[in-house]
């Protein structure tokens, strides 16, 4: 759908590799002076992989320039996501600056393109077969120098230094774009106050709460929903990916100073009566079909963008679109209903 921001949905299954590569390879196509990538996870082999590398290489060929920036895997690795498998030796072929990203133990976990300073190609899909085929992802394009300008600031900081920690630290004013505002949030600098954002925009709402988001373990977001779910005056529902939310609760199991958290997380599924998507534990080599979108709808509010609703979100290199927009929002409603549609309800482990 069109508006502010133009907004593509990916289903499991909805979609082919063919079809997403088609958009990529159109949106670096018009590419004049310059292509700034920033990329959690590429892996994309075979005659997918091949058009989209062929695109980069003829914008570059044609005088284009073309930057590459991917997250740069830590020892200490966080569970949930897992860490992403880029091989920056198959990056290393298309003959471009390349810059690797690393965090301690954050990840660069963007998935955008700056395109000659004035469109950005942003959202949850990483350049992946399963991402584009098997995962349920948003991908958001806005034509906007001013929001544009942002990202290129953002992706400065991220080329200059190769570091997750001291990016984003700074400020961004909406931007008014057909009939709605846009404005871009960057983690880590400002990931504490995106989710108290997130969390005061639930905690207004007088008509609906959507959610889409793998894992749900922002304190602010959690305690907000907790409270709203209680009070019972808004209509509260979402879809989460089951397997990692899952391991999460285990996870606070053992650890005394999050335990906390596992009453009101299980208050909320039930109460808001959340569905979660069964995907495949990740394993070496296994299939990536999580429940990957990353979307909260407050009202007439959408947050969009790579940020997971998680402590963990909040300390990576992220990236949220906040679009005010009635047919917008109204839209990405309908996204989250119909994938919590797909999926079984969730039933929390006992406490």
């Amino acid at each position: 759908m069109d508006g502010p921001v133009a907004l593509r949905a990916l289903t499991d299954g909805g979609q082919s590799a063919e079809e997403v590569a088609s958009a990529v390879v159109g949106f670096l196509g018009t590419a004049h002076t310059s292509l700034d990538l920033a990329l959690y996870d590429v892996r994309l082999p075979g005659p997918v992989g091949d058009a989209v590398a062929g695109a980069l290489k003829a914008a570059h060929g044609r005088g284009v320039q073309v930057r590459i920036a991917y997250n740069v895997d830590d020892v200490r690795r966080v569970p949930v996501p897992p860490p992403a498998s880029t091989q920056p030796e198959i990056l290393a072929e298309l003959g471009l600056p390349l810059r690797g990203v690393g965090g301690e133990p954050d990840l660069m976990h963007h998935k955008y393109v700056v395109r000659d300073g004035t469109a950005v190609w942003t959202g949850s899909m990483n350049w992946t077969l399963d991402s584009w085929t098997r995962q349920e992802n948003v991908v958001a394009v806005v034509e906007s120098a001013a929001v544009a300008a942002a990202y290129h600031r953002d992706f400065e900081e991220l080329w200059r230094h190769g570091r997750v920690e001291g990016t984003g630290e700074w400020d961004v004013r909406p931007v008014e774009l057909d009939g709605g505002t846009v404005r871009p949030w960057f983690c880590p600098g400002r990931g504490e106050a995106l989710a108290h954002r997130i969390a005061k925009a639930i905690g207004r709402a007088r008509r609906r709460v959507r959610i889409a988001s793998p894992v749900l373990t922002s304190g602010p977001v959690l305690g907000t929903l907790a409270e709203v779910c209680a009070e019972a005056r808004v209509d509260v529902t979402g879809v989460v990916d089951w397997t990692q939310v899952h391991e999460v609760f285990g996870q606070w199991g053992a650890n005394p100073r999050s335990a906390w958290k596992g009453p009101l997380l299980a208050r909320v599924l039930e109460q808001a009566a959340f569905t979660g998507k069964r995907s495949t534990p990740w394993a070496p080599g296994a299939l990536h079909d999580y429940m990957h979108a990353k979307v909260t709808v407050a009202d007439d509010v959408v947050f969009v963008g790579s940020y997971n609703l998680s402590r963990s979100g909040e300390l990576n290199a992220e990236n949220v679109l906040e679009v005010h927009h009635a047919p917008t929002a109204d839209a990405m409603a309908a996204f989250v209903d119909a994938v919590r549609a797909r999926y079984p309800d969730v039933v929390p482990p006992p406490s």
